[in-house]
């Protein structure tokens, strides 16, 4: 029979395992907190990696005639592209002022990024799928980023468009851009276009052509400017009037 005293008593905790389990609980802890760290660590890598790129490309590209992330992607996944590059100075003016007054009508006034265009985009429902991309934000996305709208894209062109904005002229900008953006399927740059499309140069581009491919900047894999649809042109209609009374807002393009 059980003495009274023992049975008063609880029974005896087994201070080794219980510590054991505290030890493992720590070390797990310790290998989450560590976990972390490296993930972290290769987050602020990889930004850091992205910031340097075009840090040390722009400057390179003030000469040099770049590339773009598209064409690269494009050249590995679907086979040859077609590119032809065109001097600023090789490009009919109708089709420089043309792609400036449909992409982007204050294009001297501002220093990359229209800040009023681009508020107006972010207060809208549907975000970054529409508009305010200046043709600096649309040449950091052509050569350092990806294509499909995100916040987050939208927010890397911002300091890319800036920094290019300081370091080219107005006139470099635009031969980049008009120089690398898509028209189609595996055509790159307004000479491939124009070669492609009406079978001519760049320099000889007519008022209704240079629209034509103005208005098919937006969506190059699906409009055609050799088959223009009515509602192309009609818009094309519109961007040669506006091409034609734009004189005074193209003076950093045409002095």
């Amino acid at each position: 029979m059980s003495s009274p005293a023992a049975s008063k008593h609880p029974p005896a905790v087994d201070d080794g395992k219980a510590g054991r389990k505290r030890k493992s609980a720590e070390n797990d802890e310790a290998a989450a907190g560590s976990r972390l760290r490296r993930i972290t660590r290769w987050v602020l890598m990889a930004i850091a990696v992205l910031a340097l790129i075009p840090g040390v490309l722009v400057p390179i590209y003030t000469v040099l005639r770049p590339i773009s992330t598209l064409m690269i992607a494009t050249r590995i996944v679907d086979g040859p592209i077609r590119r032809d590059w065109a001097r600023f100075d090789d490009i009919a003016k109708v089709a420089v002022i043309s792609v400036m007054v449909s992409e982007d009508s204050r294009f001297c006034d501002h220093h990359g990024v229209d800040w009023g265009a681009l508020n107006e985009v972010l207060d809208d429902p549907d975000g970054p799928s529409r508009g305010a991309s200046t043709i600096a934000m649309q040449t950091a996305r052509n050569l350092f980023l990806w294509t499909s709208p995100s916040y987050v894209r939208k927010g890397l062109e911002i300091p890319i468009a800036l920094y290019a904005d300081a370091i080219w002229s107005k006139r470099r900008m635009m031969e980049i851009y008009l120089n690398i953006a898509e028209w189609g399927a595996g055509i790159f740059g307004i000479e491939a276009a124009a070669q492609h499309y009406f079978g001519r140069a760049a320099k000889d581009l007519t008022a209704n052509q240079s629209a034509l491919l103005a208005v098919t900047l937006p969506n190059p894999k699906v409009r055609n400017p050799a088959k223009p649809s009515r509602q192309m042109q009609s818009l094309a209609r519109t961007v040669a009037a506006r091409a034609r009374i734009a004189g005074p807002y193209v003076k950093c393009l045409y002095p």
